[in-house]
């Protein structure tokens, strides 16, 4: 049966207007630097997600479309010794029955350095006749002995219902791991409630055995109250719950929610612990894209797309409070002059500090990189790290998290932009 609690916690702390006028301009320290730029040259193009280090100091990540059979590629970036960086294309995707589009979330890197992600389409399952791109695969690229990788398809999403039962498909997010090699995602369409339209949505988990692994579906949305349309990476805390959102909802909850997925000896329980709220009277964002991130006290920060007090979206956090309730203070509510559109969600630093990307906005209304700081009061006060420019000297338009190096330097994409003007990786050093 399933359980579900709906949290009336909500302490919205307004500080948009005092975050606004403690804004501070662009340090001169802050610099960003090209470290790769694509264009139409078979190696991809267009990278939708973000990036990954391995030990040695390399960055892995994956373009959308492209390549050499025109679905996107995964690829590295090794440091050259001279100040540059070297991109190798691991694999290319859309040969024959290999998925296709790897838009959803950063790769995911095991302590023997393979890769896993997933695809939005292909594999060997169609989900609509009349548009042949498959449901989207699980996939894994294993390091081999002499630093070639290997892709090897985990899973391919069925769509609809088969002889297993109802099936989640198109995956919008990365993946997780736990302590057993267990994968944990998100699909944005199917599952038990999902319908002949295909909406619900799913989290699942892929176990293995003698090599082979297997799909469970941990939990179907769709009933009337519950979220729709998961496209985020989930994230566990050291009990073991999955925490994750969804982009929508229904009834109450149109605006999306964040959820709390708890293991037990009948299956998983969902708790809603917030719901976004859609009305125009509303102070909170909605739609959040991105999961959440947690933080050393169970705390979770995240984003909303839209809503807010300009209505392009702002920065939360949620904590937990005695009885289960959560309660949500915004951190940062974004207005145009200081980028708009977080589709990312954060990182944060040993310090506290959160960062992030803006889609568009900021001075030169390409997005942003922004860093928030907890200051006297409870207030956040906001640092704009760099603002993305639409000349071939720039990338444009991020879309994805950041990553940060031990000297807390940040990593990420862009769409657009750069010489070739298909996507950049860039470095922000503070």
């Amino acid at each position: 049966m399933r359980s579900k609690k709906v949290s009336s916690g909500l302490n919205v702390v307004l500080t948009a207007l005092i975050a606004i006028l403690v804004m501070g301009p662009d340090a001169a320290a802050q610099t960003e630097k090209i470290l790769h730029g694509f264009s139409n040259n078979g190696s991809g193009e267009s990278p939708y997600t973000g990036l990954v280090f391995d030990s040695a100091g390399n960055l892995y990540g994956t373009t959308g479309a492209a390549g050499a059979y025109g679905a996107g590629t995964v690829f590295e970036l090794s440091p050259n010794g001279s100040g540059g960086w070297t991109q190798k294309v691991l694999h290319q995707f859309g040969n024959g029955a290999d998925g296709q589009s790897p838009w959803g979330g950063s790769l995911l890197i095991d302590a023997a350095g393979n890769l896993y992600g997933t695809t939005r389409y292909g594999g060997t399952s169609l989900c609509d006749s009349l548009n042949p791109v498959g449901c989207g695969t699980v996939f894994e690229l294993v390091h081999n002995s002499d630093g070639n990788f290997t892709e090897k398809v985990l899973h391919n999403f069925g769509g609809g219902t088969d002889e297993d039962g109802p099936n989640g498909y198109h995956p919008y997010g990365g993946l997780a791991m736990d302590s057993a090699g267990n994968l944990y995602g998100t699909t944005l369409y199917g599952g038990t409630y999902g319908g002949t339209e295909g909406f619900g949505g799913v989290v699942f988990e892929l176990s293995q055995s003698d090599g082979n692994w297997s799909e469970q579906l941990l939990w179907s949305f769709g009933l009337e109250g519950d979220g729709t349309f998961p496209q985020c990476t989930p994230v566990f805390d050291k009990a073991g719950n999955l925490y994750g959102t969804t982009l929508s909802g229904s009834g109450s909850s149109d605006g999306g929610i964040v959820f709390e997925l708890s293991p037990g000896a009948s299956g998983w329980t969902e708790n809603i612990i917030f719901q976004f709220d859609v009305s125009g009277d509303s102070q909170t964002g909605n739609s959040p894209e991105a999961g959440v991130v947690l933080d050393a006290n169970g705390n979770l920060y995240g984003t909303t797309g839209y809503g807010g007090s300009y209505y392009r979206g702002d920065v939360f956090e949620l904590s937990p409070s005695e009885g289960g309730s959560w309660a949500e203070t915004i951190l940062h509510t974004f207005g145009y002059g200081d980028g708009n559109t977080p589709d990312s969600g954060v990182i944060l630093d040993a310090a506290g500090n959160v960062y992030g990307t803006t889609f568009m906005g900021g001075k030169g209304g390409a997005g942003t990189v922004y860093k928030l700081s907890p200051a006297a009061g409870g207030l956040w006060t906001e640092t704009i790290l760099h603002d993305f420019r639409t000349t071939v000297s720039d990338g444009n338009f991020p879309e994805t998290s950041l990553v940060m190096d031990s000297h807390g330097n940040l990593y990420g994409t862009t769409t657009t932009g750069g010489t070739g003007n298909e996507g950049t990786v860039f470095e922000v050093t503070p």
